[in-house]
């Protein structure tokens, strides 16, 4: 008689799909460092192009489009890819992955078309979704691990997302805005989000990446520093009297100044993982000095804007993009002649582009073509090389 053989049935392994098991699914630096710098690669010269009477036909593509996507397209991606990662790090807790983060991804690349091409109202509508999804799950984990101390990072994303509303309102003929005005809030945000987040890592990287060094760092003066910063911004957006703006401007600059002098940047020349951070993070004082200037109409409001743009948040995001992916790609902290070269580009054309806003009208087309090859080169060689790095695993086999 034979014995009849009862087994648990055997469940059908799971099919790996793309989103579930794709490395670039992994950790938000990936798709959103890679997707901002193709982006900023090719929104600029398209801009130029417009600006210089090419490409007409693209009536979305004016100067109002141009400021909001280098801040709600460009930066606020890097932001978000940053802040994916650094959150996972700061909490153990997963931030969005996969399915979540490519849905993200998702949103962001479609604002970006619908500000190009879609209605007004339509394109605002699409555009204004993706900071408060982004930033929720990011206040989620905060909240969950009870990371108080980065919790005002989410309160800030949501007040980008009320000045981005206020942009489109404005756009829409809802309020009575000027687009510069929300735009000049939102580069004084982040610059808020930068002097808090650099003055945390530079010395730090400072202090292990260049042995011998003792950057110093002052609790008081770095409250100074925050402090008036805050207050020059606040007095330029709500159009406080010139002098006492400018004053606050110039204290902002010098208190800055001050604080990183004590960060022993000069001792920095050597690791270029280091001097782009403190050469970035300079350019802070130096866009307060003509703040400072620009309420008092010596210079126009395109210069202090541009400083702290491209001389120090596009400085910055470009340095961190470069530190951040060889580190949780599992590579070693060391750069390369295409890395050096990105630093120098963005530098070169944040020179180029304040020459432009200073400088003789005959200088201003030749500084701005300049200014924006310095860009595209610097984003577009990020992207050829660091695409390999973003798209496969880490190197030492860790999840990330």
């Amino acid at each position: 008689m034979s014995l009849l053989s009862i087994e648990e049935p055997v469940p059908p392994p799971t099919r790996a799909t793309w989103l579930n098991d794709h490395p670039f699914w992994r950790l938000g630096f990936r798709p959103f460092y890679l997707c901002a710098a193709v982006f900023a690669a090719l929104s600029l010269p398209l801009w130029v192009a417009r600006f210089f009477g090419v490409l007409n036909g693209l009536p979305n593509v004016g100067l109002g489009w141009h400021m909001h996507e280098m801040v709600f397209g460009v930066i606020i991606a890097v932001i978000i890819g940053f802040l994916f990662t650094a959150g996972r790090t700061w909490t153990g807790l997963q931030t969005p992955r996969r399915g979540h983060l490519a849905a993200l991804v998702a949103l962001w690349l479609a604002g970006r078309v619908a500000m190009l091409v879609a209605p007004p109202l339509l394109a605002a509508l699409v555009d204004l979704l993706f900071v408060p999804l982004a930033a929720w799950p990011m206040y989620r984990v905060l909240q969950k691990s009870g990371n108080k101390r980065n919790l005002f990072l989410a309160g800030l994303l949501g007040l980008l997302t009320l000045i981005n509303a206020c942009y489109h309102a404005g756009a829409l003929g809802l309020i009575a805005l000027p687009p510069a005005t929300p735009i000049h809030a939102a580069i004084l945000v982040v610059v808020v989000i930068q002097s808090v987040i650099g003055a945390r890592v530079i010395p730090m990287f400072t202090r292990n990446g260049a042995p011998g060094t003792e950057p110093v760092v002052n609790v008081r003066r770095d409250i100074i520093a925050l402090t008036l910063t805050v207050l020059a911004g606040l007095s330029w957006v709500t159009g406080l009297p010139a002098p006492l703006a400018a004053a606050f401007a110039a204290g902002a600059a010098c208190a800055t100044a001050l604080r990183v002098a004590g960060w022993q940047p000069h001792r920095t020349l050597h690791v270029p993982l280091l001097w782009i951070l403190h050469l970035s993070y300079a350019w802070i004082p130096v866009g307060f000095v003509l703040l400072a200037l620009a309420e008092l109409g010596m210079v126009s409001a395109s210069a202090p804007f541009h400083a702290l743009a491209v001389g120090s948040t596009a400085g910055l995001i470009i340095g961190m993009m470069t530190r951040t992916t060889l580190g949780h790609t599992g590579r070693p902290l060391k750069v390369g002649r295409s890395e050096v070269a990105m630093y120098w580009l963005i530098q070169l054309g944040a020179l180029a582009r304040l020459s432009a806003a200073v400088g003789p009208d005959s200088l201003q087309r030749p500084a701005l073509l300049a200014a924006s090859a310095c860009w595209t080169l610097a984003f577009t060689l990020f992207a050829v090389v660091y695409a390999p790095y973003l798209w496969r695993v880490r190197l030492d086999g860790r999840d990330g």
